[in-house]
């Protein structure tokens, strides 16, 4: 007789991405300035630290809301009795008000049609309890952040079908890729039910462009499916051009007639205080709707994972304060644009360049070529984009709010000197050669060629019939062969890595990009 759940003793949690992974061999040696320097830093965590300083300067000015006094008296008792799941009036006040302040007011909400849950990541899982059925599925643009595959699939049984965007239009959403993310579902006999995306978009740091927008109304008025947008970086955007939500562009085509109730009860927004205000312990998320339906379903089901009363009672307060909230926004957003400023510049010292319409979030989206290294070598926890099922090799999210200025000075001194270190000690030199080599690595952009790569100590090169040995220890793989292959040959020797053949790749072909098993 079977003890436990199918669900309880399954793998598709998603725990084993390499996006979880590196968390975990950060926190075998996690840095710490005085009990561990030499440890590595995280650089994989999309936390919002910069203005800590601006909540706290605010709790110490109103004692009584942090002590739980409303004119001078204890409400301790009530809020410790008060457990309706529709929320307290004034914190949903309050956090609507926040949302529109964030949009410039440009637009409102309805108190009435927002649903609090404990923060996004349960926001998200709700709508898709009350959107999809098991094995119906969500298309999502990629790359996307690697949660998703736990947050939307795992208790759901909802499938994901990315939509393939690349960086040829700085992975932009396009129609093609729209409709092609529905053939491919359609050819697995999966109904689709929707498109989520991230708008600002995590892991790109880029705001949604009104086309794009635009077009994923027109794609769901079509299809007649939902859209979900994830706003949750919505007041982190420090760059032109602005973030414009889903719903102001509803209201302008509403203000068209080209917009009818229909769409309107197809669109929800996801919202949460964890990254615009820093505050992801307080499990604070939202799921705004216009559809009756969903409010309803979705409230009954937030009973599972409520906001305490104690913590709406104190962020009704600290949001309804206007003064403080237009201070916040905008000095946080500055010390945001600072803080990239520092990254982006760092990471060109050592010659790493990042997306050029980053413009918001807690994050870069940066091309580096020395793979899987960056933790054991480099000591810094980075989300590789293969984790984000992004199909382009070489891309990876760092993260910059996480950290006082000083770590992340230390962080760009060790990616630096490992760069260095890689360009002028690992090999001695290449130089082009004949013949067949123990790797081979497609690429349809440069001519067939081969690199034999000379140790400093002058080694030969090694046989074929090593190249098993030299993989279980790091070398290359076999990818395919043919016209326009890339050949790569290498001479044995510790002194001689996959890390010291990409550098050696790069500076000849600065443009080229090799597939993801070179990375391996």
């Amino acid at each position: 007789m079977r003890l436990l759940s199918t669900k309880a003793t399954c793998n598709s949690h998603g725990q084993d991405s390499s996006y979880f992974l590196g968390w975990q061999e950060y926190e075998k040696n996690p840095y710490d300035e005085v009990l561990n320097p030499k440890g590595i830093i995280q650089m994989g965590l999309a936390e919002n630290q910069l203005s800590f300083d601006l909540l706290e300067s605010w709790l110490a000015k109103n004692p009584d809301v942090a002590g739980f006094k409303s004119d001078g008296k204890s409400i301790f008792r009530e809020l410790a009795l008060f457990q309706d799941y529709h929320g307290l009036p004034s914190f949903k006040k309050a956090l609507v008000d926040f949302m529109a302040e964030i949009r410039d007011n440009k637009v409102t909400f309805d108190p009435k049609h927002i649903v609090l849950t404990a923060g996004a990541t349960s926001a998200n899982e709700t709508l898709m309890f009350c959107l999809a059925e098991k094995g119906e599925a969500f298309l999502l643009p990629t790359p996307y952040y690697p949660g998703f595959d736990r947050d939307l699939k795992w208790r759901t049984g909802v499938e994901i079908v990315p939509i393939q965007c690349t960086s040829s239009n700085n992975f932009q959403i396009t129609e093609p890729a729209l409709q092609q993310a529905y053939q491919e579902a359609e050819k697995r006999n999966l109904r689709v039910k929707g498109v989520l995306v991230t708008n600002p978009s995590n892991p790109l740091g880029t705001t949604v462009s009104r086309s794009e927008l635009n077009l994923l109304i027109d794609f769901i008025k079509d299809k007649e499916m939902h859209l979900i947008s994830d706003e949750i970086y919505s007041g982190t955007v420090y760059n032109s051009p602005g973030f414009v939500s889903v719903m102001e562009i509803l209201k302008e085509r509403n203000d068209l007639n080209d917009c009818g109730a229909q769409v309107w009860d197809r669109v929800h927004v996801v919202y949460s205080l964890s990254k615009d205000l820093g505050l992801p312990g307080f499990r604070v998320g939202a799921i705004y709707s216009e559809n009756d339906v969903v409010v309803a379903a979705a409230t009954k089901m937030s009973s599972f994972g409520l906001v305490s009363s104690q913590t709406q009672y104190l962020l009704s307060a600290m949001l309804g304060d206007k003064k403080f909230t237009k201070n916040y926004i905008s000095e946080n957003q500055k010390r945001l644009k600072r803080r990239q400023r520092m990254l982006v510049s760092g990471l060109q010292k050592a010659g790493i360049s990042c997306l050029k319409t980053n413009n918001a979030g807690l994050f870069c989206w940066l091309r580096w070529s020395f793979g899987r290294r960056y933790s054991t070598e480099v000591r810094l926890n980075i989300s590789p984009g293969s984790s984000c099922h992004c199909t382009e090799p070489g891309w990876f999210r760092m993260c910059f709010a996480n950290m006082s200025e000083d770590t992340l000075n230390l962080a760009m001194k060790r990616l630096k000197a490992f760069v260095e270190e890689s360009n002028d000690n690992r090999c001695s030199g290449f130089e082009d050669g004949a013949g067949s080599g123990l790797g081979w690595v497609s690429t349809s952009t440069f001519p067939p060629f081969s690199l034999t790569l000379t140790p400093e100590k002058n080694q030969t090169s090694t046989p074929i019939k090593e190249r098993k040995t030299l993989q279980s220890q790091g070398g290359f793989r076999q990818v395919s062969t043919g016209p326009g292959d890339c050949h790569v040959r290498y001479a044995s020797g510790s002194s001689v890595t996959p890390v010291a053949v990409k550098t050696l790749l790069s500076l000849r072909y600065p443009t080229w990009r090799p597939p993801d098993p070179f990375y391996n």
